[in-house]
């Protein structure tokens, strides 16, 4: 990984973020270069599409295999523990309190995160209201309700809220009737329905009260990679996601970039690369199958569970199957360079307190005890007479920040 230092960027008030390179590795594009040949009867499993070039027009010429008719009971086994696994981790994840999370170690990168998630849901609900008045939304894999307060804010009319953890749901449920009974009497808070289900393996719509709704969004923040175990699976999950969209409804998420983790990978002596806070151990390198690329991602206190590579042009295709189009894809560096320059979403950024202040005040220490970790910003100081405290994300933390994508579909008429 190159040397972070050499490519900060300057907030207009100071604050600074880092990034690292994107360029995927050979060894990627290699391993995922042809199309499998045929009827469209075979595995996909090892088999990959072709460079950025290419894929496109390949995927647009082939079919996707179809799916198996058969499948030995082991490897079904095998998925059930990886669908349970993932279930057990977030069921027994323990809820703590502001206090708790203002210590940890990833408390700025956990509020960087959620300030992206807020400002692209709040310009896709804005989006959608310039069309609509009522808005319903799913937020497929809503885990413990992290975003119940992001449509409160949005003044959504309806909310689906569904994941595979139903103790996470339970908690979901619990925020929820929550905010309903500390909002003053004039609050019109929107209705929820709450329901725990694997979305990569059942049709969501079965579950829910009313077969018939239709929705203006679904958000799928940090979800949607669990799905890329199998075809099927990835298959349903855009069923889920897609299906019941409204023309002019939108699918936004988060999930992270299958190149640039590849290419820490490829970099890495090992098979598995990371840093103090988190750390990706893939099972073997070289190889990178379209469905079922696994490997164990563990962010510090918060995920420790297997994941799978999302190959984006694959994604991409799979979900014009369902009228999606793409209308964005950015890295979260991309991302965050764009919307800072917007004095809303800078404003927003302090009060999320999404960036460290940098040096630290006699009442307070930093996050990290490493001074190497804001190295970067050491020499920044030395290169311009900046105001301080700036605002910025340690080293560990933006390498871990800095491997995913934020994506929006739109649903075509």
């Amino acid at each position: 990984m190159e040397n972070l230092a050499q490519n900060k960027e300057c907030l207009q008030d100071g604050g600074i973020i880092n990034s690292v390179a994107e360029k995927p590795t050979e060894a990627f594009e290699n391993a995922t270069r042809n199309i499998p040949e045929g009827e469209g009867n075979g595995s996909a499993s090892c088999s990959g599409v072709g460079d950025a070039e290419r894929d496109e027009n390949a995927l647009q010429n082939k079919e996707l295999p179809n799916k198996r008719k058969h499948e030995p009971e082991d490897n079904q086994a095998v998925k059930r523990l990886v669908s349970e696994k993932v279930a057990i981790h977030y069921n027994t994840l323990q809820e703590c309190g502001l206090a708790a999370r203002s210590q940890s170690r990833i408390f700025y990168l956990r509020n960087f995160n959620n300030w992206l998630k807020s400002v692209l849901i709040g310009e896709i609900l804005e989006k959608v209201k310039q069309n609509r008045r009522d808005v319903a939304v799913l937020d497929l894999g809503c885990g413990k309700g992290g975003d119940l307060l992001k449509w409160r804010k949005g003044r959504i009319s309806k909310l689906v809220c569904a994941d595979i953890a139903a103790v996470s749901v339970e908690q979901c449920q619990q925020r929820y009737s929550d905010m309903k009974a500390r909002g003053r009497s004039n609050d019109c808070i929107f209705p929820a329905e709450f329901v725990s289900t694997d979305c990569t393996k059942e049709l969501l719509a079965d579950k829910l009260k009313d077969p018939e709704m239709y929705f203006d969004i679904c958000s799928c923040q940090f979800v949607y990679h669990y799905s890329f175990e199998t075809q099927e699976q990835a298959d349903m999950m855009l069923r889920n996601a897609c299906e019941r969209l409204r023309p002019g409804g939108y699918f936004i998420g988060t999930t992270p970039n299958a190149f640039e983790l590849v290419k820490r990978l490829e970099a890495s002596e090992t098979n598995s690369f990371g840093n103090e806070v988190y750390r990706v151990t893939f099972q073997k390198k070289g190889e990178y199958p379209l469905f079922g690329c696994q490997y164990d991602f563990n962010l510090e206190g918060v995920v420790n569970v297997p994941e799978f590579l999302v190959y984006f042009p694959l994604f991409e295709e799979m979900a014009k199957k369902y009228n999606m189009k793409l209308v964005f894809k950015k890295t979260f560096r991309e991302f965050f360079e764009e919307k800072i320059q917007i004095e809303e979403h800078k404003m927003l950024m302090r009060r999320m307190q999404a960036l460290e202040p940098y040096p630290a005040d006699d009442r307070s220490k930093l996050v990290a005890d490493n001074l190497e970790e804001y190295e970067h910003v050491q020499q920044y100081i030395k290169g311009c007479q900046a105001k301080l405290p700036l605002g910025t994300l340690s080293k560990s933390e933006w390498d871990a920040t800095s491997i995913y994508l934020v994506f929006a579909f739109e649903k075509m008429s």
